[in-house]
């Protein structure tokens, strides 16, 4: 297998031609952070929490969650997500541009739907044309995406990636620098 199988879902919510409507209620943390992120419209609740682990797990999202991510809220900020591992209220991460609302969480359901209805109302030709030419300007964060999962994926065999996995296991903090050569 070349890369990893989240390659193809993030394909897939790049490809379709109609807006893919990312809905937070909770936790969009590691991988649900950058699909969250990929979504073309994101709408979060009060109570949603953003962020990024990898590098706490030895991981990283080396396409989409990175590039992109830079491209949505500046690279140092960007930075700052995946070098920290904080995590981002909802209120911050629309401050930062990761998502487009945020709203009570009584209100999410009614806000999705209320955005969905104004889009259906519009050309779904143009709305895909416009979905094809944002994606454009970021295309190739596949190619990068591409090699980082190959390289990913060959990194998960290394004892330092695997401290991460043995030590959320055990219930510890890991010690990724004594696996270093």
């Amino acid at each position: 297998m070349i890369g990893l199988p989240i390659e193809d879902l993030q394909r897939v919510i790049r490809d379709v031609p109609k807006p893919v409507i990312a809905k937070v209620q909770g936790y969009a943390i590691g991988g649900g952070n950058v699909l969250a992120l990929l979504c073309d419209l994101t709408i979060a609740a009060e109570s949603a929490v953003f962020g990024q682990v990898g590098p706490k797990m030895g991981s990283v999202d080396p396409g989409f969650g990175t590039a992109y991510l830079a491209r949505v809220i500046g690279e140092k900020r960007a930075r700052e997500v995946w070098f920290l591992c904080r995590r981002y209220s909802a209120r911050d991460a629309l401050a930062m541009g990761m998502v487009n609302a945020v709203v009570p969480d009584a209100d999410l359901d009614a806000e999705v739907a209320r955005w969905c209805a104004e889009i259906v109302e519009k050309s779904p030709t143009a709305i895909a044309i416009a979905k094809r030419s944002f994606n454009a300007d970021t295309a190739g964060i596949i190619g990068i995406g591409d090699m980082g999962m190959q390289a990913l994926s060959m990194y998960y065999e290394t004892d330092e990636s695997k401290e991460g996995v043995n030590a959320l296991k055990e219930k510890r903090k890991p010690e990724f620098r004594k696996h270093m050569k």
